[in-house]
């Protein structure tokens, strides 16, 4: 039975269905095609955490890291950029440590 998937996969997906002796169709994306199909990707595991059960939350979490730093390379940025960033945003506005949650501003 033909399963549809339409989505971003990492890439030995197709080795892997090919050891099960399926047979597939894939497309190779240009790379503003792949750069949405990133964004997508990273909805798509951001919500599959909020769902996760506490033992797959570590796994979700990597999956997430990993479209993160995909997203960073085909941006063309380096890892290091992205971390001077995060750093530099903390120490102006602080991270979410404090559990925070804003209600309303008059």
């Amino acid at each position: 039975m033909r399963e549809y998937f339409d989505k971003l996969v990492r890439d030995r997906i197709p080795e892997i269905i090919r050891a099960e002796g399926r047979t597939y169709q894939l497309e190779i994306l240009d790379d503003e095609t792949y750069l949405v199909a990133l964004m997508q990707k990273l909805f798509e595991e951001a919500q599959e955490l909020t769902v996760a059960a506490a033992e797959k939350q570590k796994g979700e979490l990597a999956d997430i890291l990993e479209v993160l730093e995909a997203i960073i390379a085909a941006l063309g940025y380096d890892l290091a950029e992205i971390r001077e960033q995060q750093r530099k945003k903390r120490a102006e506005r602080g991270g979410f440590e404090g559990k925070i949650k804003l209600l309303w501003v008059e």
